[in-house]
């Protein structure tokens, strides 16, 4: 069973946070180093342990220890660590364990507390996030009810999240909070919800101890959309519980959504829009079943919306049904050395399923829906994009939006009419033989964003080298019609998509 989640008091909040302070992600990379941080984030807390040993009762090195890396220590030494709150406060708390009142006696965290951090537009924001102990610091299979950390996927949707002011926020599946952390930089209200009292209590616990004496969060169980029907909020965003798990295969409450197969993915994509302020957002990861052309699922869901929306999908993996199955029993520690039966019973299950349901593939992906502020929709972008992202990405999604909003209403002529700018980091890579006096390819690369490249010829080429924002597009591609001795009609023609790709995308941006 589940020990109980942890409370504070709003008496003792100052005094933890005395402690914690100091005990930021550099500190504890500053303790234990490269390797042994690397090795936390694969989810080996050994090399951590033993480096943190090593460093002694450095108060940084016993606060590793015994919140990250699942170390033992005697009282004394947890006291020396937590010298303002105190073992006994901590006790009360929830967060350890004591052995019992004597100096050596052991002592041991019941929950993670893990420093984070978050770059804002007024500097750099240290954060300490708790949650349950994962099966590397236990050794066994999490609960059901297991409270999930700030992982990889979290990460990745606080990265694509659009920053900008918003009045009314909903993190959708709250889980720890990590979301509402986030979004409260930004939103003069954040609404959390969470199908699981477990997940709602830890969100409530970092609330008060990352964010004393603000507005603190309207929390509210249930599930999905259900907490707050007949609302609306300028941004929704969610990490939902969107494993697909066939029956016969492990349940667990913080990534299974007790749905049918994607039906929680299905649920956001066609009832979010409903939600939404006009201009609000909705970002949100999943996992979407693929049997032939992932797309057609996307565009069943969109048509299905309840109020049209823009959408942008980006599919940044794809899993076969095994690959699927051994990463997910993976991640709940049902592994073939605690139990083979058990093991493959599971694993079988999710081949059975899969196969019966027709399914040729798992795609995970980032989705970005929005509400238009009048009128019809004028983005419906499905794609694939399995390389590097920049983070984080949210500001260039967003400028993305503004480029699609008047590349949307603007007439060729409006586009021939504008200056442009080079990104700054956007690059021009030749090739070809040796002896060969032209390149045989020429390709433009983009070195942040989604880290596109686009295929240019001569003229394509030379439009981007001239876009200083001095001239505009419709000269250039004049200059560039004599100077290649192509006619002015059929080089305006074949630049103006050319053009409205690379303002799309980053790779020009108007003077």
């Amino acid at each position: 069973m589940s020990h109980r989640p942890p409370t504070l008091r709003t008496s003792d909040v100052a005094a933890l946070r005395a402690d914690l302070e100091s005990w930021t992600v550099d500190a504890v990379q500053d303790v234990v180093g490269e390797r042994a941080m690397r090795a936390y984030g694969r989810e080996q807390v050994l090399p951590g342990r033993v480096a943190a040993r090593d460093a002694g009762n450095d108060r940084h090195a016993l606060l590793s220890r015994l919140f990250l890396f699942g170390d033992t220590l005697t009282r004394a030494q947890a006291q020396a660590a937590l010298p303002a709150f105190g073992v006994d406060a901590a006790v009360e708390a929830g967060l350890l364990t004591a052995q019992g009142a004597a100096d050596d006696d052991q002592v041991r965290a019941l929950v993670e507390v893990r420093p984070t951090a978050a770059a804002t537009d007024a500097g750099e924001v240290n954060w300490w996030v708790a949650h349950d102990q994962g099966e590397a610091v236990t050794g066994r299979a999490v609960n059901e009810d297991h409270v999930l950390g700030v992982g990889g996927a979290s990460s990745t949707l606080a990265s694509i999240t659009m920053r900008a002011p918003v009045a009314r926020a909903l993190d959708l599946g709250t889980g720890c909070g990590i979301q509402s952390l986030h979004a409260s930089m930004h939103a003069d209200q954040v609404v959390a919800t969470d199908i699981s009292t477990r997940a709602l209590a830890f969100a409530r616990f970092n609330d008060a101890l990352n964010r004393p004496g603000q507005r603190e969060w309207d929390v509210r169980e249930g599930s999905l959309l259900e907490p707050v029907a007949g609302e609306q909020f300028d941004l929704v965003v969610s990490n939902p519980p969107f494993v697909i798990s066939p029956p016969g295969t492990p349940q667990f409450e913080y990534r299974d959504g007790g749905l049918e197969w994607d039906g929680v993915v299905a649920a956001l994509a066609t009832g979010v829009g409903r939600h939404l302020n006009p201009g609000g957002v909705a970002q949100f990861l999943g996992n979407w079943l693929i049997r032939d052309d992932w797309t057609e699922r996307w565009e069943q869901w969109l048509e299905a919306s309840e109020v049209e929306l823009d959408a942008w999908v980006i599919q940044r993996d794809v899993l076969d049904p095994a690959e699927y199955a051994e990463t997910w029993l993976r991640d709940a520690g049902v592994t073939r050395e605690r139990g083979e039966s058990r093991f493959y019973a599971a694993y079988e299950a999710y081949l059975a399923g899969f196969d019966a349901a027709g399914v040729s593939g798992i795609g995970f992906g980032a989705v970005m829906l929005r509400r238009p502020m009048q009128g019809k929709p004028t983005l419906r972008r499905l794609e694939e994009h399995e390389g590097a992202l920049q983070s984080p990405l949210g500001p260039h999604l967003r400028d993305v939006l503004v480029a699609h909003d008047w590349l949307a209403s603007a007439t060729d002529d409006e586009v021939l009419s504008a200056a442009y700018v080079v990104a700054g980091d956007v690059t021009k890579e030749t090739y070809g033989r040796p002896l060969q006096h032209e390149p045989e390819h020429i390709l433009i690369r983009q070195g942040g964003g989604l880290g596109r490249s686009i295929k240019a010829d001569t003229a394509l080429a030379g439009l981007v080298g001239a876009c200083d924002g001095e001239l505009t597009a419709g000269q250039i591609a004049h200059a560039l019609a004599a100077l290649l001795d192509v006619p002015v009609g059929e080089m305006v023609a074949g630049l103006v998509p050319a053009v409205r790709d690379l303002v799309r995308d980053g790779f020009l941006t108007r003077a």
